[in-house]
């Protein structure tokens, strides 16, 4: 018994070459793989995103309101940004506004 099992993975191991040579040859035949999951991840990445920077603007507001009722919710400042970040107070600055509004304000 065991030397017909010795007899079959020496045939295995001295065959295993062949399958390589016949998949190498029909490897270039091959159709191209799909993009299709690569673009389905993307988008699903995107929107989660989109959805979350939603409820958490939304959670901003509702907490903004907790804390002073009735008073507009100033723009909620960038998370993940660190630069310089030019709104100040919830207003645009008026060197930044065009200058039909800048008068006005």
């Amino acid at each position: 018994m065991s030397s017909r099992f010795w007899r079959w993975y020496a045939d295995r191991q001295f065959h295993k070459w062949e399958k390589t040579v016949l998949w190498d040859m029909v490897e270039p035949y091959r159709p191209p793989r799909s993009f299709a999951p690569l673009v389905g991840t993307y988008v699903a990445a995107f929107y989660t995103g989109v959805v979350g920077a939603a409820v958490t603007e939304q959670l901003y507001k509702e907490k903004y309101w907790e804390d002073h009722p009735g008073e507009a919710v100033p723009i909620m400042p960038p998370k993940f940004y660190w630069g310089p970040w030019r709104v100040m107070n919830g207003e645009v600055p008026r060197f930044i506004q065009p200058p039909e509004e800048a008068k006005t304000a």
